[in-house]
Parts: C-alpha cells; structure tokens; sequence
C-alpha cells in the first residue's frame, strides 16, 4: 500500500477520534453543568449564589431574600423564592435540587417518589468540613475553579487574621437567645479559637450547643461577652435574655459584642466576616 496513503488515512482517523473525545466531553460538560438548579435551604442558597450564575438558578428559598438572615440578599432577591414545598419545586422543572440535611425533609421525600433526588448538605461542625463542602458544591454545580479560587480566598483571610492574633488569647463566652451557648465540636468554637478567644462555655463541658445561667456568664471570668442575635429582628421571648438588665451591668466591666447571627448560621466565607469582627473586638480590648 502506498505509504503516504496509509499515513493521511491514520491522520483522518485521528482527526476524527479528536473530533469525536471532544463531543463526549462537551457533553459531559453540559450534564455536569446543570441549568436549572432549585436550592431548599438557606445556607445551600449561600453557595449556590456565590458559585453559580444568576441565569442558572431557578429558585433559592424566601430566607435568603431577607438581609437580617442571609448574607446573599441582593442576589437572591433577583431570583424567583421558593417555600420548601414539592408543588414549587416542580414548577420549575429543575435538572438539579440542593437541599440541607435536616430541613425540608417532607419535600425532599416527596421529590423522590417522583424521580426527583435531591443533593443534600449537612451542618460543617469545622472550617475543614466547611472548605470540604464547597468543594462538593462546586463539584456539583459544574464549577470545580470558581470553588477553589474562593477556597483560595478563604484560605488568604485566614492567614492574614491569624497575623493580627493577640499573644494572650482573651477569655469570651457566646449568649445566644433562650440562653443557649456553643461549646466543644462546633464550628463556632473554632471560630472563637481563630479569632484569639479562648471559648468558656468549652471549659465548662460544654458539647456543642446547651442553655447556660447568666449566673454562670456573670461569674465565668469572661473578658468578651459575645451576643449572638439579629440585628432589627423581630421581638420575641427567645431574645430577651440578650437584653437583660444583668448584661447591660456586665458591660460596665467586660467588653460586648454584637455578633450578626447570619454571619456564622451558615458555615460559608461569612464565617470569615464573623472572625474579622471578633480580631477588631480584641484588638480593641482596653
């Protein structure tokens, strides 16, 4: 056979086998990339708002349209809310559904019975299961680079807010309403630890989240008293704690601090903003 024949035969084939490996792939990205992606949690809202884009995310829920609770108003008030309930989800004909471990349980149970499965997303109880979780959203949303360039981000914060830590960490304690605390285990004590703050309720046994006496945060030997509520929320029992006449007397001897709760309700980059406000509070620690 003649051999320059044969080698144009193999280029064609070649030609083609690149050709055809190049459709699969844009294929592949296209399943990977989904268009229509339906969010039932709050802090899968959080994500998906900030990885991906607007055109792409059919509904996120109501919660996330409210500035006092979420941290991606502005963007989410462009997009079309959602209450959690399957009727909705299916009127928007979504290829993707993200949902939260622990909420709408009913909805996502339902959406099953009809094919519909949904991706869900636990509680991160530590930075390293936060940045673990938005790899896997990025993963799942089709956009692996904008997760690790804002993986790359956090990581840039992290260290320049432990170049500011203090050389002796101060002793703080979280009051959240009905009097609950956050020791051991959770993704707020690592929180506190990252800002300089040696985290009381931790000491005291405290497993994850569990009530406190003001007695206790009154004689503590605390030097920052964080108050973890919403700010023009509101009123309710549940807060009432957070303005008793007994913590208005602590301010005369330790320092407080108003914490957003919507900065650390969700484990996202505003946990960052969260540690960013407890290093000013100690840097201005008299």
């Amino acid at each position: 056979m003649n051999r320059p024949l044969v080698l144009r035969r193999l280029c064609g084939v070649c030609l083609l086998s690149i050709a055809l490996w190049g459709a699969v792939v844009s294929a592949a990205s296209a399943v990977e990339r989904p268009a229509r992606i339906v969010s039932l949690n709050m802090c899968t809202d959080e994500l998906v708002l900030r990885l991906a884009d607007p055109d792409r995310i059919a509904s996120v829920t109501w919660l996330s349209q409210d500035p006092r609770n979420a941290n991606m108003a502005d963007a989410a008030r462009l997009i079309p809310a959602n209450h959690g309930l399957a009727e909705e989800v299916l009127g928007f004909h979504p290829d993707l559904v993200v949902a939260g471990a622990y909420t709408t349980r009913a909805t996502v149970s339902l959406l099953g019975r009809v094919g519909i499965a949904a991706r869900e997303f636990g509680v991160p109880r530590n930075l390293a299961e936060m940045k673990a979780q938005i790899t896997e959203m990025a993963d799942v949303l089709g956009e692996p680079a904008r997760g690790q360039a804002l993986l790359a981000e956090i990581e840039r914060r992290l260290e320049a807010l432990a170049a500011r830590r203090v050389d002796r960490p101060l002793r703080a304690i979280v009051l959240r309403p009905s009097g609950f605390t956050v020791g051991r285990g959770s993704l707020v004590d690592e929180i506190l630890t990252r800002a300089g703050l040696v985290n009381i309720a931790a000491e005291l046994g405290v497993e994850s989240y569990g009530q406190i006496a003001l007695e206790t945060v009154a004689l503590g030997g605390a030097e920052i008293l964080i108050l973890n509520e919403t700010p023009d929320g509101p009123p309710s029992l549940a807060h009432e704690i957070l303005h008793h006449p007994v913590i208005d007397r602590l301010g005369d001897r330790l320092k407080l601090v108003a914490l957003p709760s919507r900065l650390w309700t969700c484990a996202g980059p505003s946990v960052l903003d969260a540690i960013e406000l407890l290093v000013r509070a100690v840097e201005e620690k008299p």
